[in-house]
C-alpha cells in the first residue's frame, strides 16, 4: 500500500460522523493577511495620531496656558492621556503583526522539519504504518 493510500485510509477512519462544519481552520494566508492589516493600521495610526504632540491640540493647550486659562493645563493632561493610549494601541498592533509574522515562519520551519523526518534516507516517504509504530 502506498503512502497516499494509507494516508487516505487513516483520514477516513479518523473522520467522525456528525462533526461540526464550523471547525476552526486557519491558513498561512489568513495569518499573513491579518499580520499585514495590523502592520497597515499601525502605520496609519502612527501618521495620523499626532504622537509628538505638535498638532492643533498641543498648540491650543500652550496658547491657553500662556493666557493663564485653566483649560490650557487640562488640555495638556488630555493630550498626554491620548498620547499614552495611542502608544499602547500601537504596541498592540506591532505585537500582532510581529507575532503573526514569527508564527508563519516558525510553522513553516516546523513543517519542513516534520516533512524531513517523515522520509527515509533515500528520500522515500515513511508509510503510515511505520509512523503508527512510533506512536504505540
Amino acid at each position: 500500500m502506498t503512502f497516499d493510500d494509507e494516508w487516505a485510509a487513516a483520514k477516513q477512519s479518523a473522520a467522525t460522523p456528525g462533526a461540526s462544519p464550523y471547525d476552526l481552520v486557519v491558513t498561512q494566508d489568513d495569518l499573513g493577511a491579518v499580520g499585514h492589516e495590523a502592520f497597515v493600521v499601525h502605520g496609519e495610526l502612527r501618521k495620523k495620531s499626532d504622537i509628538a504632540g505638535t498638532g492643533a491640540t498641543a498648540r491650543a493647550a500652550a496658547e491657553c496656558s500662556t493666557r493663564n486659562l485653566a483649560m490650557g493645563p487640562e488640555l495638556s493632561v488630555t493630550l498626554s492621556t491620548w498620547d499614552s493610549q495611542v502608544k499602547t494601541v500601537l504596541q498592540m498592533y506591532a505585537h500582532i503583526s510581529n507575532h503573526l509574522d514569527y508564527s508563519q515562519q516558525a510553522h513553516a520551519r516546523d513543517d519542513e522539519a516534520i516533512a524531513a523526518g517523515l522520509r527515509h534516507r533515500d528520500g522515500s516517504a515513511i508509510s503510515v504504518s511505520e509512523i503508527q509504530g512510533y506512536v504505540n
